[in-house]
């Protein structure tokens, strides 16, 4: 045993006393600053990758149910001095919540397991331990059941070792304690979550809890000792991969918005408490209650996108209690459906979510934009976790069309720690890779194996992958994908005219709604997979593969537009529905069509409007990118109007109604359509990288009707702050360019005067050299100026 353990720390001698079960006082008691993490502050600048995983793999000693399974863990010992700085590493299948001598100090620590089909994600801790006795409780939420973004190991365990600098001080083995949480049944009543998810719903029984389990002064004499179910990396958990994401940002417990007047004796009409937007969180309850009676937890997304997703029952004790639901659920409102007679002393949630702060910005003239970039905003967010969603209620799943469009509006929206979920989920995906070189989604999953074929050519493209490297110039992750990448596209044959054969996969889907034209659209995304890939050849360094790439691209071009350009729209020989509008705007987004087309195309994205809100962001984008801003803007409002504008619903919907009026469910929490928050931040501000990691960045502002733009964008190299304004022949333009960067502040060129920070730059004749501009040039309607970095007051007239 470590010299830091008294000798008495290895005796465990039973004790005398009555098992008491408790689950929460101290969860629910504990304080905690909003916005933060549970887990202990201080830095642990120490890399245990190189040491071997020395502990056992531990459960409970006694018959459990199958899936939703609770158990509690405990371990006690005495240190003969104080150690501050612990690092503590552990896995279990799949979440869990720790306490250190009583106080809460992970909130949901765990991922849902799948960073390879085979292997686990585990955590890393850190956190103090005190001279004398000190006691570690973990309870573990072992799903039990495959889902969408989670592979069941089918087998609940724990892991965990304790670091002092590079030395173990201890371990999990035998001489745990380890029980089946007695309060929780396995089991609730009809209907069960869908089958996407894994998580099952909650039903806690508050007259089977212990009491104080947690805590230093709890005795466990007689709870059994944990059983040893193997050592090290072994099977079922196999390889243990340390957790990509941070741990989640908890905003404390919070009144809801119809604040009520407590106390009150419940009708047993259901009461309905709003909550301020919609947001991941766990409900809490105080209630004076007689024994037995059933408070069920719900939101009104319980049955959102048409599927019975998560809810939470209590089961009272006698008197006066308290008690939190740990699995998250999501809605614009709580329900709590509290039996007849019971008092009610207070109800409140717990917001949580991913770990990142809402460091973007946009807003304009018109209050419509800026209203669907905030909805885009908050559906953004309450679709991240352990990955980005599809949606938060139905499936939680990580459809990688959906991720190609979350990630974008991240780069503009949210603070660097964003980029780790979708670092995560490229490498999830490209793991998950099969033997024959098809990749699928959502991964990881226990329950689906369907490849659908558009949204794979999609996630390894420009949009996708190269994307994620122009935003935040991460090398080494294009490095471990490239060949990968290079597998899936060798899958992709040509027809003898050029074009590129349709491969079925599990789901030849395309886009919901209809008129699509799908072997247009697979030809246009295997264009930008190749475009994409073309860019990450050249980025790491093989310009020869580069180099056969493009001309494999400049070829199939020309075959394109032989096989689909029938003279003023794009179309496949054997579609005969209406002009397909996505496919359009993809031509145009991914370079398939030359500026002589645009006039035609545009015409086309004037009367054709079959896209889904996912498609619907290339179709804008083409527009942005032909010229059309006005237009682009006219359609993102006439199509975005409905969802923008209700007043009962703040986040974007995954079709263009609600319910029977959407698409595959009719979800109300889609991020998928938060597509206009990129391209108001990238084409409407203007501002846009032009070298991967904001290297040279570009700001082009396209004020159309508007007058005054507002923005900041968190790029990789520190805060973009943009404000434009326009008024009479006057035009103003602000700027901060962060240190290590470049801009390319673009300038129309109707104006004949600028000045730069009140010194004169142009006034007549040639531009005047200024040291902060490095280069300047013309680009069609603008004079572009090359800037080094600083705060810039641009005035041009």
């Amino acid at each position: 045993m470590h010299k830091l353990f008294s000798e008495t720390a290895c005796r465990l001698t039973p004790r005398k006393g009555v098992i008491i079960l408790s689950l929460l006082a101290s969860y629910l008691l504990c304080s905690c600053d909003d916005q933060t993490e549970h887990q202990n502050s201080t830095q642990i600048a120490v890399d245990l990758s190189d040491i071997p995983w020395q502990a056992d793999w531990i459960t409970a000693d006694q018959p459990t149910a199958d899936k939703n399974v609770w158990l509690a863990f405990r371990r006690s010992f005495e240190l003969t001095e104080a150690v501050p700085s612990i690092k503590l590493r552990l896995a279990v299948d799949t979440k869990y919540w720790l306490w250190v001598n009583g106080t809460f100090t992970v909130l949901e620590g765990g991922l849902k397991r799948g960073p390879t089909p085979e292997d686990t994600y585990f955590d890393e801790v850190n956190l103090s331990l005190k001279k004398g006795k000190n006691t570690i409780a973990l309870l573990q939420w072992y799903f039990g059941k495959n889902g969408m973004t989670h592979n069941s190991s089918g087998q609940p365990g724990l892991i965990a070792e304790f670091y002092k600098e590079k030395e173990l001080l201890f371990k999990t083995d035998t001489s745990w304690k380890a029980m089946a949480h007695p309060a929780f049944n396995s089991e609730s009543a009809d209907p069960q979550p869908n089958w996407r998810l894994p998580e099952s719903n909650i039903v806690f029984d508050a007259r089977k809890d212990i009491t104080e389990w947690m805590t230093n002064n709890f005795d466990d004499s007689k709870w059994p000792y944990a059983k040893m179910l193997g050592n090290g990396i072994t099977a079922p958990w196999n390889q243990l991969v340390k957790r990509p994401v941070p741990f989640w940002k908890d905003f404390g417990l919070t009144v809801y918005k119809n604040k009520l007047d407590f106390p009150f004796i419940s009708t047993g009409d259901t009461i309905v408490c709003k909550l301020p937007y919609n947001a991941q969180v766990t409900p809490y309850l105080k209630v004076k209650a007689k024994s037995g009676k059933r408070i069920t937890m719900l939101t009104d997304h319980y049955k959102g996108g048409s599927e019975y997703n998560m809810r939470a029952e209590y089961i009272t004790k006698e008197g006066v209690q308290e008690f939190e639901a740990l699995g998250w659920i999501n809605g614009e409102k709580m329900y709590y459906v509290v039996p007849e007679g019971i008092e009610v002393l207070a109800l409140k949630y717990r917001e949580t979510g991913y770990n990142t702060t809402f460091a973007g910005s946009f807003e304009c003239d018109d209050p419509f934009y800026n209203q669907l970039w905030q909805k885009a905003l908050r559906t953004l967010y309450v679709t991240m976790r352990d990955n980005y969603m599809d949606c938060p209620d139905r499936e939680r799943a990580q459809w990688w069309g959906d991720v190609v469009l979350e990630s974008g509006e991240a780069f503009y929206a949210l603070d660097r720690n964003a980029d780790a979920l979708t670092r995560k989920g490229m490498l999830e995906l490209m793991n998950w890779q099969r033997p024959d070189s098809t990749i699928f989604s959502p991964v990881p999953a226990g329950n689906w194996d369907k490849e659908l074929p558009g949204q794979m050519l999609a996630s390894v493209g420009y949009y996708g992958f190269y994307n994620y490297y122009l935003h935040t110039g991460d090398l080494e992750v294009i490095r471990q994908v490239c060949e990968p990448v290079r597998k899936y596209l060798s899958l992709w044959k040509l027809k003898p005219d050029g074009s590129v054969a349709i491969r079925s996969g599990g789901w030849t889907w395309g886009d919901w709604g209809d008129n699509r034209d799908v072997p247009l659209l697979i030809n246009t995304q295997y264009y930008l997979a190749l475009k994409g890939f073309e860019r990450m050849l050249e980025a790491v360094g093989q310009s020869a593969a580069a180099e056969k790439t493009r001309q494999q691209m400049k070829e199939f071009k020309e075959s394109f537009n032989e096989v689909f350009w029938q003279g003023d729209h794009y179309r496949s020989a054997g579609y005969h529905g209406l002009t397909d509008d996505r496919s359009q705007g993809l031509a145009v987004v991914a370079g398939l069509a030359d500026e002589e087309r645009y006039e035609s195309i545009s015409q086309v994205l004037k009367t054709q409007k079959h896209a889904s809100p996912y498609m619907e962001k290339y179709v804008l984008e083409a527009l942005f990118q032909m010229g059309y801003e006005a237009y682009a803007l006219e359609r993102m409002k006439e199509r975005f109007s409905k969802m923008v504008n209700h007043t009962e619903t703040s986040t974007l919907w995954e079709g263009w109604g609600i319910g029977a009026e959407g698409y595959g469910g009719g979800t109300t929490n889609h991020a998928w359509s938060g597509g206009g928050l990129t391209l108001l931040s990238q084409y409407v501000a203007g501002i846009s990288p032009v070298k991967p990691g904001y290297e040279v960045f570009r700001i082009n502002p396209q004020l159309t009707e508007f007058n005054t733009i507002k923005a900041k964008v968190p790029s990789i190299k520190g805060i973009i702050v943009l404000e434009v304004n326009r008024k009479g022949d006057t035009y103003n333009l602000t700027t901060q360019v962060p240190e290590e960067t470049k801009a390319l502040i673009c300038i129309p060129l109707k104006y004949q005067t600028i000045t730069i920070n009140g010194e004169t730059f142009l006034a007549s004749g040639d531009p005047l050299t200024i040291e902060s501009v490095l280069e300047h040039s013309e680009e069609q309607d603008v004079r572009v100026l090359k800037m080094t970095p600083g705060k810039y007051y641009i005035e041009a007239f």
